[in-house]
């Protein structure tokens, strides 16, 4: 018996110097790897997932070609988001312009280990009747349909992410950040293809009862803020998202645990996918897969 224990401890003393000496080893790789080759690898090896790698914020956007375009959108998903980890506001604004009923939806909270916010546009196949609207598929749009969207993603009043770009999803990802959605404000501006087509989406944002006042309407742009979302979730919703909230909290706490010898995400993820390839598997399949969720 007393053998047996001595070669347990034996070998469990050898598997920690080891795994110490291979985490040794990583973070030095790491720190030798020039920010260039970082660049280089970071965004090869999340091209699958959608997602690029902005240096100059430290944080995280979807692609225009994200595999996520094939998919679109239903309501449904962002009432089931919370199941999978996904605790955000959302601002779904519908309006019917040429011929077809169009969605412009933007998001802000915690996905995942990630503090995001995303502006998203989406059009039908017709137009639809007010109550076919939170059952209907909606497609993402094409290029030619993009619009010009910008936005300013604050924390408490804090600078955390901006972005401008014309895109059909634009988004901004800070991993290992963790934030309640009612402190997180999002400052957008949008330029559409006409007059008509921003007078369509504030007719929607006034129908939805957004308030007039906090609007900025010049020609074919719109500026907007999105704090708190237009609609009360039910006893059930919140408390479910509150338990989603704790656990991105934990996850959250532990990601920052695991990764605590790095400060930036870059080297964080790269830390991740040379030591533990199946944490950095599920930290960007986490995104991918709710976001595949939400917009099949």
């Amino acid at each position: 018996m007393y053998v047996f224990f001595a070669l347990f401890l034996l070998l469990l003393i050898i598997m920690l110097l080891i795994n110490h000496w291979r985490k040794k080893r990583i973070i030095e790789k790491v720190c030798s790897m020039c920010p260039e080759e970082k660049y280089w690898l970071m965004n090869e090896i999340i091209e699958p997932f959608g997602y690029a790698y902005l240096p100059e914020q430290d944080i995280f956007s979807t692609r225009i070609d994200a595999w996520q375009r094939e998919f679109g959108y239903r309501s449904f998903f962002d009432r089931a988001a919370p199941w999978f980890g996904m605790v955000f506001d959302s601002l779904p604004i519908y309006f019917d312009y040429g011929k077809t009923t169009w969605l412009l939806e933007l998001w802000k909270g915690q996905y995942g280990i990630n503090t995001g916010c995303e502006i998203g546009l989406y059009r039908a196949d017709r137009l639809l009747k007010p109550s076919e609207r939170k059952r209907a598929h909606f497609h993402s749009v094409s290029n030619a349909e993009m619009i010009l969207m910008s936005f300013v993603h604050l924390k408490r009043d804090s600078k955390i992410a901006q972005l401008t770009g014309k895109h059909w999803w634009l988004t901004a990802f800070n991993m290992g950040c963790f934030s309640r959605p009612r402190d997180l404000t999002l400052h957008a501006t949008l330029v559409f293809s006409s007059r008509d087509m921003a007078q369509a989406f504030v007719n929607g944002l006034l129908a939805a009862g957004y308030p007039a006042d906090d609007l900025r309407i010049r020609y074919d742009t719109v500026t907007m803020s999105f704090t708190k979302p237009l609609q009360k979730k039910n006893i059930f919703s919140r408390m479910v998202a509150k338990i989603s909230l704790w656990f991105c909290r934990l996850w959250c706490r532990i990601f920052l645990f695991v990764t605590r010898p790095f400060c930036l995400s870059l080297d964080k993820i790269l830390y991740l996918y040379f030591y533990l390839p199946f944490a950095f598997r599920k930290t960007f399949r986490g995104i991918a897969r709710g976001r595949k969720r939400r917009r099949s």
